[in-house]
């Protein structure tokens, strides 16, 4: 599979087969992710990788604090979207929303859908396979960037594979309760959290795919 066929075919994948991922693949993917560019060879991301009883583990702990009536472990470290975000951004947004309830079956008023969809992020859409990212809270936007890059370089790889992924900064709701569980040292942030696995292509809701702006919209391109 080249580069353009893995991006074509990526997705943010809703709904995973059981089937095991095995570790070496998990360790060949994140490896080779790490040849992704980082100003000044800072290399800032960190991760953690889980499967069976530790991923378990987990999962029990939020959705534990989620039966509480708890949405999330309170003020996130960062922002997730802006807190004013206008259009386009927030069109986009809303239209990708509505796509995925519609896959879903879910109609807009239906509360309790949307709360089954919620708790869904959390069991990482049934993969077998979760990764939690985290950067240094020191660092800054570059390095930020840089996280991005091996973000999207696991996913790429992932591809290469025959794999699916779901990256999901939902799961930085969970800050604290992540940080309990996977003992992460204070001065790290999590930024997100990462579905690895197979795809279930039956599910409807893997056939939905988001626009992209054409080129015009977004390049100026001169002196060619």
């Amino acid at each position: 599979m080249d580069v353009a066929e893995a991006l074509a075919t990526r997705i943010t994948c809703r709904a995973f087969c059981d089937t095991p991922v095995q570790r070496a693949t998990v360790e060949a993917i994140l490896t080779a992710a790490s040849r992704a560019p980082s100003g000044g060879n800072l290399q800032p991301w960190r991760v953690w990788a889980l499967a069976g009883p530790e991923l378990a583990a987990l999962q029990h702990a939020i959705k534990g604090r989620i039966a509480t009536g708890a949405l999330s472990d309170g003020q996130t470290e960062y922002n997730i979207y802006p807190p004013d975000m206008g259009p386009p951004f927030s069109d986009r947004k809303f239209a990708a929303g509505a796509a995925m309830y519609a896959a879903l079956g879910v109609a807009h008023a239906d509360l309790a859908g949307q709360m089954e969809q919620y708790v869904a992020n959390f069991e990482l859409f049934g993969a077998p396979v979760g990764l939690v990212f985290a950067i240094d809270r020191s660092l800054q936007q570059g390095q930020w960037a840089d996280l991005g890059m091996y973000l999207q370089s696991v996913m790429l790889l992932a591809r290469e594979h025959g794999l699916h992924t779901a990256a999901m900064e939902s799961w930085a709701l969970w800050h604290a309760t992540i940080r309990q569980a996977l003992a992460v040292p204070d001065e790290l942030m999590i930024f997100c959290a990462m579905a690895l696995g197979h795809m279930d292509e039956a599910a409807p809701i893997n056939r939905v795919r988001t626009e992209r702006a054409p080129l015009a919209e977004f390049a100026v391109l001169r002196g060619f």
